[in-house]
């Protein structure tokens, strides 16, 4: 009998594990990429709606290959998925593999020896056991995931890689199809665990974008939100790592890089970087916010400035309040150097999915942006700087 006993509670504990292996990271993504008003669509006027159809969308940043879901079918929770991208008539969707958070994560200061909080995630989502230990590990699963769903559904996502498969994603799109383009980022380039040889095996892979740091100091430099706010500027590897990307046509990402990396980055000649997601700071006086000056720098190497879609970096989450935080943007930096950079499943909480993308163009226009401007924000400036700065084949 106490055998039996012994054993039935030995199946339960499996159970219960398992229950925490299949249902935890659901659970916990509900709470982390929450949408304030769930099921309460925006109202979309005719016009927006007829102007939304009509342009070319992109968005330079969603964490949506961090969570356990598959993107092409339409899920109940997060923010991203192929069927809501259709909805919200999205080109091109850069996704961002995360691999490492610290502990007790905040806008402030982060040690970079903090707990991470990936681990738990990776080993709770039963991805494969060699990226249990390894950043580059992660970056290399989070890009083949992507693969692999561009492989089961090849007429519904495209992986972007240079020029010529941007050209054919717009082309294809511009005849009517459907097809989403995806280009494969970083949030840090920490995944290169300090060796250079390693951006060869993040390029071959599939990556065309590295952010440089995300809430912790790392081998290539400070930042935003580094330990004991040092600020500190480029290391000499991290210079290294940056030339290298030039070389390879791949994209400086400077989200959450501290303001010495910038200037860094920015004095690196021909360099054309992008801060994929934030805000402006003189409109959102957040510490997640870079200072204006700098945005200006960013603006006048070429590169873009994506709007984020979360309260941290606009100081107002709503359609309104985006648009408002894209209007300070076009006043400070021009309209040819805004774009979208929504932060979907990044652990942030919206007030829409990328289904309801129209809701933002109704915004836009109500704010008095001109048609021309809103195409160009919404995806036209993202679109022309890709095709200038990607690979060319």
């Amino acid at each position: 009998m106490l055998r039996k006993i012994l054993l039935g509670l030995g199946a339960l504990i499996v159970l219960a594990i398992a229950a925490v292996l299949i249902f935890g990271p659901a659970e916990v993504e509900k709470l982390q990429n929450r949408i304030a008003v769930p099921d309460v669509p925006w109202p979309v006027s005719q016009e927006a709606r007829e102007l939304h159809g009509k342009m070319v969308i992109g968005d330079l940043h969603a964490d949506s290959l961090l969570w356990d879901r598959n993107l092409l079918k339409r899920a109940d929770r997060g923010h991203v998925d192929l069927p809501r991208l259709r909805d919200g008539n999205v080109a091109v969707q850069v996704f961002t593999a995360v691999t490492r958070s610290p502990r007790g994560q905040n806008y402030s200061q982060n040690a970079s020896d903090a707990p991470d909080n990936i681990t738990p995630l990776v080993i709770g989502q039963l991805r494969p056991i060699r990226t249990w230990n390894s950043l580059l590990e992660r970056a290399l699963d989070q890009a083949a995931r992507l693969n692999a769903f561009a492989d089961e559904a090849p007429g519904e996502l495209r992986v972007i890689h240079n020029r010529t498969d941007l050209a054919e994603v717009l082309a294809a799109r511009a005849a009517g199809g459907k097809l989403i383009g995806a280009i494969m980022g970083a949030e840090g380039a920490h995944p290169l665990e300090g060796k250079i040889e390693n951006l060869d095996i993040l390029y071959d892979a599939g990556y065309r974008l590295l952010g440089i740091t995300h809430f912790f100091d790392n081998e290539l430099g400070g930042s935003l939100h580094g330990e004991g706010g040092s600020n500190a500027g480029l290391t000499d590897f991290g210079r290294e790592v940056v030339l290298k990307m030039q070389e390879k046509h791949m994209i400086v990402d400077l989200a959450h890089a501290s303001p010495q990396v910038v200037r860094d980055v920015l004095a690196v000649p021909g360099i054309r970087p992008i801060v994929s997601h934030t805000g402006i700071y003189s409109h959102c006086r957040s510490h997640r916010n870079l200072p204006d000056r700098l945005l200006e720098g960013v603006a006048d190497h070429g590169g873009l400035i994506g709007i984020g879609f979360w309260s941290d970096v606009t100081c107002d989450a709503s359609p309104k309040g985006i648009a408002a935080a894209i209007v300070a943007a076009v006043n400070l930096l021009g309209d040819d150097y805004v774009a979208l950079g929504s932060d979907f499943d990044g652990a942030v909480q919206t007030t829409f999915d990328a289904s309801e993308l129209p809701a933002l163009t109704e915004a836009l226009l109500e704010a008095g942006l001109s048609e021309q401007t809103i195409a160009k924000v919404m995806g036209g400036n993202m679109m022309r700087y890709l095709s200038q700065v990607l690979p060319p084949e």
